[in-house]
């Protein structure tokens, strides 16, 4: 964004060199996370001939905010048998872990294989990203996106008791996010932001990014509900491309289309995705809020009556 000063969170990716093609997409996400606002550190950029590759991982881990792990069967068979490059850092993480505590700085990525199949032991049960090919990558990719910069979603603050007419403090408030507001809309394509294909002739070169205004921020439930609707549409033309479509802040991206395509095909397709979304949060929200009532007449009543009981019961002789 024009004018944003703030410092981008820093990540460096762990992987291991199982082929040609998973190297591809390491190399893919990092750039995607670097267009994204995220300094990415890679070692197919970072590292050169001649360099000392302990102390660069070393110096890698350790600055960087967040290390992001590429898991597939391979790295966890090199990371249990502390083998090559991925026994290496390994090794450093977990010294990391053990001397300052921090292991959210550790986020691991599922790219191939089940959690079982290629989660390390050490990395078992903690929250990982699946992005694994399917309907549901985008919306895991914004997940990781939201946690490395900081903008998952907040609880609320906590009002003062004195100034409020509830007597029990563990009636619930509903969520921000039940509020009612104004339907989202786009309200145009944001030229300046477009990027260039990079035509070198592989597959997909000639496409590439086009974001869109929206008329305000969007939470992350409007997010993954359009994401997950712009994979499987209600209606959709044979020209439609699953998997491009995803929200955040006050706009849309399609990554991987034209400014042609999306004259001749995305555009009523994402008319229909958003005004599906409004529809489909309305409703979650709504059933949200009439819960919250519900919930909080039966408190009140449960309070009004221990009331009246507890004021009939005496203790003197």
């Amino acid at each position: 964004m024009t004018g944003d000063t703030r410092v981008p969170p820093t990540v460096f990716v762990s992987y291991s060199w199982d082929d040609e093609d998973h190297r591809g997409w390491t190399r893919a996400l990092a750039e995607r996370l670097r267009s994204d606002g995220v300094d990415a550190t890679l070692d197919q950029w970072a590292a050169v001939p001649g360099d000392q590759l302990p102390a660069f991982m070393e110096r890698s881990i350790g600055d960087s905010d967040f290390v992001l792990i590429v898991c597939t069967p391979r790295y966890r068979a090199r990371s249990e048998a502390r083998v090559g490059g991925v026994g290496y850092e390994d090794d450093i993480i977990t010294a990391e872990i053990m001397r300052h505590r921090n292991h959210r700085k550790f986020i691991p990525l599922l790219r191939r294989g089940s959690g079982e199949e290629s989660l390390p032991g050490w990395l078992k049960g903690k929250y990982h990203i699946d992005l694994r090919d399917g309907p549901r990558f985008e919306a895991q990719y914004q997940d990781l996106l939201a946690t490395v910069r900081g903008e998952r979603p907040k609880p609320p603050p906590i009002g003062s008791r004195e100034t409020s007419d509830r007597k029990d403090a563990n009636v619930q408030v509903p969520p921000e996010s039940s509020q009612q507001k104004e339907p989202v809309r786009i309200v145009g394509i944001i030229a300046d932001e477009v990027t260039e294909p990079s035509s070198d002739e592989t597959r997909g070169s000639a496409l590439y990014r086009v974001p869109f205004r929206l008329s305000r921020v969007v939470s992350s439930r409007w997010a993954h509900t359009f994401a997950e609707l712009w994979n499987h549409p209600p209606r959709y033309t044979t020209m439609h491309r699953p998997g491009i479509g995803s929200a955040s802040d006050d706009r849309i991206v399609l990554d991987g289309t034209t400014i042609e395509e999306v004259q001749r095909t995305h555009r009523d397709t994402l008319i229909l995705c958003v005004k599906e979304t409004n529809r489909i949060v309305a409703e979650q929200e709504e059933k949200e809020t009439c819960e919250h009532e519900v919930r909080k007449q039966r408190s009140e009543e449960h309070h009004r009556r221990v009331k009246e009981i507890s004021d009939e019961i005496r203790f003197d002789d």
